[in-house]
């Protein structure tokens, strides 16, 4: 069941079965940010708070964001996502964005900023006027996935760093995941904890997550899903 929250006057997140979803109107027209974990029909979610033309972008194509995509026939997504959409049985042409891209929803500007490492095209989209970072499941304050083949620790933490850069751009986070909203200072918090798992100067739990072996490393602030 989809449980709507307004977050401003326009500006609405979506909470569906362990993850999140926001719809963000403008001027000229809304947009989707991520499409649920198993409801093909998370549009209808969105139609209840906007009737403007709707578009829809994608932080990253794991599962439990795309569930609704197949309501689309566009999305904007990372090019480098696209393995793992299509991987992840993502149907629909992609409208490829990068760095610096603004998706321009009627006077109210997003810019993408690319965070790979969670997933090759991870994105993050800054609400310009708003000072709002949308941050997909890279920053948050659960248990980031950190293991299988798509996921890059290295890479990860540099998308971090590059984020704790131009945190003073935002005052506000709003994840896919856990609370929300979260404040900037969680970022060092996560680049401290990140670094400590790859130099191996933290002890982890090994547990079985959905029949895969992991080691869990948790943290006071968050934690990470790590390869054992």
């Amino acid at each position: 069941m989809m449980d709507i929250m307004q977050l401003s006057e326009d500006t609405y997140r979506i909470d569906d079965d362990r993850v999140r979803f926001f719809v963000l109107e403008g001027t000229d027209k809304a947009i989707m940010i991520d499409s649920s974990m198993n409801n093909p029909n998370a549009i209808e979610g969105a139609r209840k708070v906007t009737d403007k033309p709707l578009e829809i972008v994608n932080t990253h194509a794991d599962r439990d964001h795309i569930a609704g995509n197949g309501a689309f026939e566009k999305m904007y997504m990372s090019p480098a996502e696209q393995p793992v959409y299509r991987e992840n049985g993502g149907k629909g042409i992609i409208i490829p964005v990068k760095e610096g891209d603004i998706i321009d929803l009627g006077n109210r500007p997003l810019e993408v900023i690319d965070i790979p490492g969670h997933t090759p095209g991870s994105i993050a989209l800054l609400d310009i006027n708003n000072r709002v970072l949308y941050s997909g499941d890279t920053v948050q304050s659960g248990i980031i996935f950190m293991f299988g083949k798509h996921r890059n620790m290295d890479t990860f933490i540099e998308s971090l760093k590059k984020l704790e850069k131009m945190s003073d751009r935002f005052d506000l986070i709003y994840p896919s995941h856990d609370r929300c909203p979260v404040k900037p200072d969680i970022i060092p918090k996560l680049i401290e904890g990140a670094e400590q798992v790859r130099a191996g100067k933290t002890e982890g739990r090994e547990m079985d997550l959905f029949g895969n072996k992991v080691v869990m490393y948790r943290f006071e602030y968050a934690g990470f899903f790590c390869e054992p």
